[in-house]
């Protein structure tokens, strides 16, 4: 069902994808994952430049760490995830963050997407030297954590949030 899926990179030629991705989750009223979704899209080529200086670490805030970004697209060039790759962990992302974060377009869930962007995007970590990735979720996403032991997911310990918010640590072989 899913195996035509591919990650590409950002690109000036799925815009209209893209912008159809980001409303649907602007609709949803959703907490917008992985972050850099949440980068207003409007000055499209103003936002892939950005996704392009994190990749390579250039002007990214104090204690950042450069991030890979990939979007899931299947044979009609529709957008149904987007991973982003972070290539260090800081403290906080050792915590709460992981070296992956994704997230499926609320109309493509429970497709089994979010099993094969992880699987795709733990190829990309492998490539970016990361063979040991932990990957997160909050203990109520049961859908993101799923698809995470279904990736041979090994449970860390959970961490606990100030709010009082699970968060579920898995490391994966890349």
């Amino acid at each position: 069902m899913n195996n035509h899926l591919i990650l590409v990179k950002p690109q000036a030629e799925l815009k209209d994808e893209y912008l159809s991705y980001y409303q649907e989750w602007k609709d949803s009223g959703e907490v917008m994952i992985p972050w850099v979704i949440s980068k207003d899209p409007s000055d499209f080529p103003t936002m892939l430049n950005w996704l392009s200086d994190h990749e390579i670490g250039k002007g990214l805030p104090d204690g950042w760490v450069p991030c890979s970004t990939f979007w899931l697209i299947n044979t009609n060039r529709s957008i149904l995830g987007v991973v982003n790759i972070r290539h260090q962990l800081t403290e906080f992302l050792f915590n709460a963050g992981g070296h992956i974060g994704y997230g499926i377009r609320p109309s493509e869930r429970r497709k089994g997407n979010a099993t094969k962007i992880l699987e795709l995007a733990l190829i990309e970590a492998k490539k970016l030297g990361i063979d040991d990735v932990l990957v997160v979720c909050d203990a109520n996403n049961i859908g993101s954590e799923k698809a995470i032991v279904k990736n041979g997911g090994i449970p860390d310990s959970d961490y606990v949030e100030e709010d009082g918010n699970v968060i579920k640590r898995y490391w994966l072989k890349a």
